[in-house]
């Protein structure tokens, strides 16, 4: 069986290269999964192999879910909605303290980015599995993020970073920049509140239609103007820290195929990247960590053009949708690094460790 194969098979009789599989350190009796599906499953997954047992939280539309079945214990929290089940951050505290769980694993999407429900956990002895709240704020904000990323050496897409509001404003900086130019929304996602102008009049359209979108969507109207990068390729880093101060980069994902903005296609390696900017992305993707005092999982996303030059995009605080990849390429179960950093453990690997 090669390689791939044997990736493939977490959780099965394939014990990963990089696993403490099966002599784990002490970590959590029980962790909660604010969270549905498959992410859910996942994490059940991985803490069945590390002994540890799971609690499930479910809305109405979900009861009969495989996660619900697979979890040691399960929680009706709320109507089918979102708002009224799983964005119900009081509500699965409740359930964390009913059922004992001494901690939460968030998934993705929810709450995992959420920094008042972290707070809330710690306040609380239930321990949030993921970044510390600072860091969460501070990659939350595409302004204050790119201030930060620029002030930790990390390259930046030339642009304004400031909140931009006059049309005389808007056209100035375009012109200072040069067209074109990426109008953006600071608390902007999934590609909304972005516009492309190619000219004085397409920048001053994009820029109302992004301060609606961003203002409908995120409830945040405040907008920064960049330079647009042409034919770019979208790459990211997967990350590790831990809570004494160690950090390792794992191998690029390619997320260039895209539409509406949507990721449809991961690849991992990508087949554009060389070794050396390897190396010079994935040092500046920790350095960008070591700044806002990162740990656990994230993902650092770049631009690069077609001369391998490379600019900060943003930073995901969590683990993310195309997680399995990374452990397809590296034998690194995430979801079982995010719980050993979480209980306090030190990374028992080095950058030197960790091949394709």
């Amino acid at each position: 069986m090669n390689s791939f194969n044997n990736c493939r098979s977490f959780g099965a009789a394939f014990v990963p290269p990089l696993s403490l599989k099966p002599n784990y350190p002490k970590t959590f009796n029980k962790i909660l999964i604010a969270n549905r599906g498959e992410i859910a499953r996942r994490v059940i997954r991985t803490c069945r192999d590390m002994g540890i047992k799971t609690v499930a939280v479910y809305s109405d539309a979900d009861m009969s879910s495989m996660c619900v079945k697979e979890a040691d214990e399960a929680y009706r929290i709320g109507p089918p909605a979102s708002a009224d089940s799983y964005l119900q951050m009081e509500t699965i505290l409740d359930v964390a303290k009913k059922s004992g769980a001494e901690a939460v694993h968030p998934g993705y999407g929810f709450l995992s980015e959420n920094y008042r429900f972290c707070e809330l956990l710690e306040k609380n002895g239930v321990k949030f599995i993921g970044p510390p709240t600072g860091a969460i704020i501070a990659m939350g904000d595409k302004i204050e993020s790119k201030k930060l990323a620029r002030a930790a050496k990390v390259n930046t897409v030339p642009g304004f970073l400031g909140e931009v509001e006059e049309d005389s404003e808007i056209i100035r900086i375009s012109n200072e920049i040069g067209y074109p130019v990426m109008i953006k929304a600071s608390a902007g996602g999934g590609g909304k509140g972005m516009r492309i102008a190619f000219s004085d009049a397409e920048a001053i359209e994009g820029f109302k239609l992004s301060k609606e979108e961003a203002i409908s969507s995120f409830g945040d109207g405040r907008i920064f103007i960049e330079k647009y990068i042409e034919e770019p390729r979208h790459i990211e880093f997967q990350i590790l820290g831990d809570v004494q101060g160690n950090y390792v980069y794992l191998p690029e994902r390619e997320c260039s195929v895209q539409r509406r903005n949507q990721k449809v296609i991961e690849e991992a390696p990508s087949s554009a990247m060389d070794e050396a900017t390897r190396h010079k992305m994935g040092t500046q993707s920790l350095q960008l960590a070591e700044a806002c005092g990162y740990f656990s999982t994230g993902t650092v996303e770049f631009l690069m053009d077609k001369n391998k030059d490379f600019y900060f995009l943003e930073m995901n605080t969590r683990l993310q949708v195309e997680h399995p990849i990374t452990e397809e390429i590296t034998g690194i179960d995430l979801v079982e690094q995010q719980i050993l950093v979480a209980a306090g453990y030190p990374l028992h690997f080095k950058q030197e460790d960790l091949k394709i």
